[in-house]
This record gives structure tokens, C-alpha cells and sequence, in this order.
């Protein structure tokens, strides 16, 4: 498929309806028992966006993420989508997504091209409702990475991330001592699982789809 019938392929799917939970689902960690992970937030979710950055290499689509900082949160050493909450100047979430990116990764705003966006998802670790969009930009950036933000920017090929070998399962220590069994996805010896592996699962499913 060329480049340009992806985007325009997965701007027409991502018009129409999502397949949300059942593909969250997919990558959802549960305790060693089999039960589900649950935490008790009693306050409003704060609002924020990541970016799903499709750009081309030759042949080829990619996307960035990146991985986190050790620091004293429960996102800690995490890979990720670049994204993060949105403040009060952003004038929508979409707006947030943006200028996130630019702000971890050095992107240029402007360069970005809005191409939908997935599914609403609940991270209930850190409560935040985070909307995932996706854009496109025609050439491979240069990246430039925050440096308190962002420890290594990682591009994962869309080759590699439809390889269904590279979804495994192993078990992961988390902040507390906690032990969870977590399906993730394995590109470039990172291991991408929890609510970015979730979000990524449903952009997984619907390139199935269209490719």
C-alpha cells in the first residue's frame, strides 16, 4: 500500500466506530491470580492527549515513542506516546496532543497533519482520560528530545509493530512492589505494555483492517 492511501485508508476508518474496549482488553495487565487491577480514584479524571506521529522512511511508515525518566511516579522508566495533559490554554485535546509532542520531542506543530483519533481510554494509575490521536507528518522528523522529559526516543517501524510475534507476555514488577502478568508489545528490546500497550493494541487492530 502506498503512503498515501494508508493515511487516507485510516482517515475513513477512524470515521467510523472504534472497536474501544475489545481491543484494550487485549493488553490489559491482571494480578498473578487472575484478577483485575483496580485502583480507587475519588476525584475527576484529568484531561489529556498522546499522538500516534505516523511519518515515512522510503518505503516504509514509522512512529516515535519514548521512554520516561526514572522519577517518583508511577509512569517511571515507562516507554510511552509523546502526550500529556492538557492545560488550560490548549484548545482541544488535539490541540494538547500537538503541542506535547513538540514540547518532548521537538516536532514542529505546524508540520503536524491531523488524521483522527482513537478511542477515549481511562489510565487509572495516574487518572487522567486520555485521548490518543493520530497525525502525519510527509518527511522524518528531527528529533529533538526533552532532556527532563524524555530519556531516548524510540521509532518503531509499522512492519515490526504488526509482527504478532512481537506480542508477548511476561510478568512486571510495578511501583509498590506489586506483581502483575501483562501482555506487551516487544519492538526494538523495549518493552511497551500497561495503558500505552492498550492504546496501541486498538491502532493495532484497526490497521489489521485497512492493510
Amino acid at each position: 500500500m502506498k503512503n498515501g492511501s494508508l493515511i487516507q485508508n485510516l482517515s475513513k476508518r477512524l470515521s467510523r466506530p472504534l472497536p474501544g474496549q475489545t481491543a484494550h482488553d487485549k493488553m490489559k495487565p491482571i494480578l498473578p491470580g487472575g484478577q483485575p487491577v483496580r485502583f480507587k480514584n475519588t476525584s475527576q479524571p484529568k484531561q489529556g492527549a498522546v499522538l500516534i506521529l505516523l511519518y515515512p522512511v522510503h518505503s516504509q511508515y514509522y512512529f516515535p515513542l519514548i521512554q520516561r525518566p526514572l522519577y517518583d511516579g508511577v509512569h517511571s522508566g515507562q516507554m510511552a506516546l509523546p502526550g500529556g495533559k492538557q492545560e488550560d490554554d490548549d484548545r482541544s485535546l488535539i490541540h494538547t496532543a500537538i503541542r506535547e509532542t513538540e514540547e518532548e520531542i521537538g516536532v514542529r506543530s505546524e508540520a503536524i497533519q491531523i488524521v483522527g483519533n482513537l478511542t477515549s481510554f481511562y489510565v487509572a494509575a495516574s487518572n487522567h482520560q486520555v485521548l490518543p490521536v493520530i497525525g502525519f507528518v510527509e518527511q522524518r522528523p528531527l528529533f529533538i528530545p526533552d532532556q527532563h522529559e524524555v530519556d531516548e526516543v524510540v521509532e518503531v517501524s509499522l512492519a515490526d509493530f504488526m509482527d504478532s510475534s512481537n506480542e508477548k507476555e511476561k510478568e512486571i514488577t510495578v511501583s509498590g512492589g506489586y506483581q502483575l502478568t501483562s501482555p506487551y508489545f516487544d519492538v526494538n528490546q523495549k518493552v511497551v505494555w500497561g495503558a500505552t500497550a492498550m492504546m496501541l493494541s486498538e491502532f493495532k487492530m484497526i490497521l489489521n483492517q485497512i492493510l
